[in-house]
């Protein structure tokens, strides 16, 4: 049994290893040998075989043989596949939070997310904006009850992280998610589950054609 050291060893570094896939510090393909990322990160090679079995679960590596493992790659590909199964989810998720007995957070929600709507303008603060969306997909996992739904869900949000940092940010974008998450907000805080799927799947779209759009522009990046 795994003592409580190497357990808290073994998060530390599953965690460092998945902010640097996630922010490109460690690239699509980049080698992660056991003994030089133990040394890097501080731990024995135990805990470093448990972060690296918990990030091929997630399938942000793989092993391209029996003593190499590599971060794995991102194409258009695999955006279309994530965005199929973000779009099931998502949809599913706020059709069952509109129907939840409390939805007041949902119009806090949409309040905040109005105070941030920059119309045609850019969002000032990306990255308050970015907390923002974490707050409302946190309260989304919350309102639906369903911890196989909520499971799903976590594993997409892990990769669009790389995803989004693979697309640049477009201010026009940006100000046009804000006015998107506001109107699903909005439908799920008045119990309306049908307009609630609807703008869901108008935000996936949209958000979907953006990355893509994005990416034709840097098609090296993905590989």
């Amino acid at each position: 049994m795994t003592d409580a050291p190497a357990r808290f060893a073994g998060v530390r570094a599953y965690e460092t290893l998945l902010g640097e896939i996630q922010d490109g510090t460690l690239r699509p393909g980049a080698v992660l040998g056991e003994v030089e990322q133990a040394a890097r990160l501080g731990v024995s090679r135990t805990p470093l075989r448990e972060a690296l079995r918990r990030l091929a679960a997630d399938g942000l590596v793989e092993q391209a043989s029996p003593r190499v493992t590599v971060v794995t790659g991102i194409d258009v590909d695999d955006i279309r596949a994530l965005f199929d199964v973000r779009r099931a989810l998502e949809e599913t998720a706020a059709r069952l939070a509109s129907r939840a007995s409390d939805r007041s957070v949902f119009a806090a929600l949409a309040a905040d997310f109005a105070a941030v709507d920059a119309g045609d303008g850019p969002v000032s603060d990306a990255d308050a904006y970015y907390a923002l969306i974490a707050r409302f997909d946190a309260e989304l996992d919350a309102a639906v009850g369903n911890d196989y739904l909520t499971s799903a869900l976590r594993t997409v949000r892990t990769h669009l992280v790389r995803v989004r940092r693979l697309a640049r940010d477009k201010p026009e974008r940006l100000a046009a998610s804000v006015s998107e998450h506001r109107l699903i907000a909005s439908a799920i805080a008045s119990g309306d589950a049908d307009l609630a799927a609807h703008a869901t799947h108008v935000h996936l779209h949209n958000a979907l054609t953006s990355i893509l759009d994005s990416l034709s522009d840097t098609p090296e990046e993905t590989t």
